[in-house]
């Protein structure tokens, strides 16, 4: 039998629920706006009309994007750096706070120290910026010249998604491990059958995190790309944009859609692979940032 709720307690649950509703609908709008203005007519989108709903429908601003290969061109970029940057980043992660788990690490609460002091303090982006190029000219002295690389493999470390999957591991039982040991399974065969297996839900909200900063990496691929056909999305939109508001680039211009329109195309558009993604991973991330953010 259910127990009747008291008044002060109806009315805290009344209120939660309007609150996180407005909460909702406040994260939800600028979705909603960027897909109205992206198929709305353009005098609807330069006057401010645009409010909720569209308003004179048109897809024109979608099919010329679709058209443009330089767009299809930096997609295909973004899915390159996404892809292999977090599959780099996950498998460094991975093996950093295995080892770190490990009470019989040589200097283990130095190396601890050390990580968890990059959170708290930093060089500087310009440090930061001068150790790349460093890298980029080892890059190519090599014969790589592709500067996706250089990004990729420079974003492959993360303290704080280290330290999450560290305290994962470290609350995995140790007499499976034991158990693994005796069984004759090697140090990798551990990490891979059991410790793994194990924290699968932390490993897919690591993963999770690190796909989306590859997906919106936006400031270190513009300063460290500079061939125009290896730019990601994220700086295609932003050079667009550019292009968009500059005033000598909008001369003559008479089409049935905005600029902005075709800004917010790409936005949506760019949005679009995560909305997809996000359903399949939410049933892991509460539990795998509760199982790594929560030592026990």
């Amino acid at each position: 039998m259910k127990r009747k709720l008291e008044i002060s307690e109806l009315i805290f649950k009344v209120l939660s629920y309007v609150l996180l509703t407005v909460f909702a609908l406040l994260c939800l709008y600028p979705f909603v706006y960027a897909v109205s203005a992206s198929i709305s007519g353009a005098h609807a989108v330069e006057y401010s009309e645009v409010i909720l709903f569209p308003k004179d429908i048109q897809f024109e601003a979608f099919s010329s994007m679709f058209q443009n290969n330089m767009f299809w061109n930096s997609y295909s970029n973004t899915l390159f750096l996404t892809l292999y940057g977090t599959i780099w980043a996950l498998g460094i992660s991975i093996l950093g706070a295995y080892a770190l788990s490990k009470k019989r690490l040589l200097f283990r609460k130095t190396f601890n120290f050390f990580l968890v002091f990059t959170m708290w303090f930093s060089a500087g982006i310009i440090p930061q910026y001068l150790n790349y190029l460093d890298t980029q000219k080892v890059f190519q002295s090599i014969g790589i010249m592709d500067d996706k690389w250089l990004v990729v493999i420079a974003m492959g470390m993360a303290a704080m998604n280290i330290i999450l999957l560290r305290n994962a591991f470290e609350n995995v039982p140790s007499e499976i491990e034991e158990a693994a040991i005796v069984d004759g399974a090697s140090e990798f065969q551990v990490l891979s059958k059991v410790y793994i297996p194990m924290s699968k839900s932390t490993i897919a909200t690591v993963a999770l995190f690190f796909a989306i900063s590859r997906w919106n990496g936006y400031f270190w691929a513009r300063q460290m790309i500079s061939n125009q056909n290896e730019h990601p999305l994220q700086v295609f939109i932003r050079l667009q944009l550019e292009m968009y508001t500059d005033p000598d680039q909008m001369t003559g211009w008479n089409r049935v859609y905005a600029p902005d329109s075709m800004i917010y195309a790409l936005i949506v558009c760019s949005i679009i692979p995560i909305l997809i993604i996000y359903p399949f991973i939410q049933k892991y991330f509460a539990k795998g940032a509760n199982a790594g953010g929560v030592k026990e």
